[in-house]
């Protein structure tokens, strides 16, 4: 609730936050040397990294430590992020530790009987906070590899607990770790404004290795951008870089200082980056608060005099270590071609926008742009196809949260409805589901971003495979690869013996189902049936049976 209350706040232009970090301390949450996998901040797709990624050794199993007095507030076991753990605590911080191997007891139990209670992986719990205290230093989990993750590490997010922001978790272990490297730079880019800027002769982005000796020559409304990263001592790792600062002719354009966002802002890094570059200036619909311009022009520069601009970008590490990269942008008259759009296809970051075509509808409401979009509008009718095949725009464009899309249904093949869905259409022709519903004549769903979009149909089955079946026995593990290449799995469900079994895809970057063979439920010695059955997106049902000895 103080989560989404901040980000009400937020969207109001409420603040909600102090910039002074308060007065607290944490002990490591290992008792080894602390080193880093990932850092607060980096980009990754649709949302920034929110912790740090603490190495272990290259293994699994390591102790995890509270990092104060406080009490655990949530238990979860799920796909994305596998075995998790929250902890408040009492400084006014909270966490969560994700990828962990296993809870400890009287965790782990209480969660394993609430897995076969529900016949289900993944689970939560939310306990009382007189249930599960816990003391600075105290051992509340393993750590692992579950979930999401490329190798054993524990991610740790920590929160404001007054505001729900995440904040960087560096300042509390900065004095356990080395690092006097500072960021460098692989790239600068620079933004021509639609319909202002020119740069090189073009009204494209143009990139350009750092510390480039040759002007680059451009003329009015243009945006920097930079493509950087951060490293540390004695590890070959990349982070992200905690604070950028552009300065044109010795004036501060625009700074980032990657130090704490909201739920509400996180989706926003589509807004503030292009791929891995960083832009030095502000989309009008882009609220970031660790973003801040100088200028009175959002941190774009108008180049509108013969002559020099003298760029300079300061690249800094939560250490203070600090690396400098300096281009010439050579003001030069260059013919600027008007924006030409339809108005019917312009859709304005600030207002409602509405797009009704033949057999399609899309509502994209305020706030969900960044910026204005003048759509590449374009419909084409494939022989035999279901819908039409509606471009929305020729790239893709994020929206900041789902917008509902309809799409018109031509010819029914199939008379169940169910096995219809909305299908995103890349760039060289392949589907992926948007998931969505038959209503009305229409397949109705919810889109996170301007693209194109048809409607397929999904009559094929899951597919399940046994994975080394003739050591399920030997190993004490079963272990199925479940696929679906067109909308994906929705659930699934093992039984050994008609009994529920707990299957759990413990690394999200495999395939993989496993089982682990439980004595305490399942007889030793003798021959064993194992049932899996899988529902994909469209209700397509899977069912296979295999027999092994244990």
């Amino acid at each position: 609730m103080k989560r989404y209350i901040a980000a009400l706040m937020l969207a109001c232009g409420m603040q909600g936050y102090s910039q002074e970090t308060p007065q607290a301390t944490f002990v490591p949450p290992f008792d080894f040397p602390l080193t880093l996998s990932g850092n607060f901040g980096e980009i990754r797709a649709n949302h920034f990294h929110g912790g740090l990624d603490f190495k272990t050794q290259g293994v699994t199993g390591k102790p995890v430590r509270a990092l104060a007095d406080g009490y655990i507030s949530r238990i979860r076991v799920t796909n994305g992020s596998g075995c998790v753990l929250d902890v408040v605590y009492n400084n006014g911080y909270s966490t969560i530790n994700r990828h962990l191997e296993a809870f400890v007891p009287p965790i782990a139990g209480r969660v394993e009987k609430l897995q076969y209670e529900q016949e289900s992986y993944e689970v939560e719990i939310v306990p009382e906070p007189e249930e599960y205290p816990v003391k600075a230093g105290q051992v509340i989990a393993l750590s692992g590899n579950t979930g999401y993750s490329f190798g054993p590490h524990l991610h740790l997010d920590v929160f404001d607990s007054a505001t729900g922001d995440y904040v960087d978790p560096m300042p509390f272990f900065a004095s356990k770790i080395k690092d006097t490297t500072a960021p460098k730079a692989e790239g600068i880019m620079l933004f021509p404004q639609p319909g202002c800027g020119v740069v090189s002769g073009s009204q494209h982005q143009q990139s350009f290795l750092p510390n480039q000796v040759k002007p680059v020559e451009a003329w009015g409304v243009i945006g920097a951008g930079i493509k950087a990263y951060d490293y540390m001592d004695g590890v070959h790792n990349r982070y992200g870089v905690h604070t950028v600062i552009l300065t044109v002719d010795g004036q501060e354009v625009c700074r980032s200082v990657v130090d704490r966002f909201s739920d509400y802002e996180n989706r926003m890094i589509n807004s503030w980056t292009c791929g891995q570059y960083m832009k030095s200036f502000a989309d009008p619909g882009n609220t970031l608060r660790l973003l801040k311009v100088s200028n009175d022009n959002r941190g774009l520069v108008t180049i509108d005099e013969e002559r020099d601009y003298k760029f300079l970008y300061t690249l800094k590490d939560y250490f203070g270590n600090t690396s400098h990269y300096r281009f010439t942008v050579r003001g030069k008259k260059q013919p600027v071609t008007p924006l030409q759009h339809r108005e019917k296809y312009f859709f304005a970051w600030d207002k409602m926008n509405y797009l009704q075509e033949p057999g399609m509808t899309l509502m994209v409401p305020k706030g969900m742009l960044y910026d204005d979009v003048p759509l590449r509008y374009s419909v084409r009718a494939d022989s035999g196809a279901v819908a039409f095949t509606y471009q929305l725009h020729d790239k893709k464009v994020p929206l900041h949260s789902g917008c509902e899309l309809r799409i018109g249904i031509r010819r029914k093949p199939v008379e169940d409805m169910t096995k219809y869905y909305v299908a995103r259409v890349n760039a060289n022709g392949g589907l992926s589901s948007a998931g969505g519903r038959y209503e009305d004549g229409f397949m109705k769903t919810n889109i996170r971003e301007l693209g194109t979009y048809t409607v397929a149909i999904d009559t094929v089955p899951p597919t399940v495979t046994p994975v080394g079946k003739n050591t399920w026995g030997r190993t004490g593990k079963v272990v199925y690869r479940l696929g679906d290449a067109r909308t994906g799995i929705r659930s699934y469900k093992g039984t050994i013996d008609g009994k529920f079994a707990i299957f759990g895809r413990r690394n999200l970057t495999k395939a993989l189902w496993e089982c682990k063979l439980d004595p305490k439920r399942i007889r030793k010695g003798g021959k064993h049936t194992v049932e899996m059955t899988v529902t994909d997106g469209c209700g397509n049902v899977k069912t296979v049976t295999d027999t092994f000895v244990w």
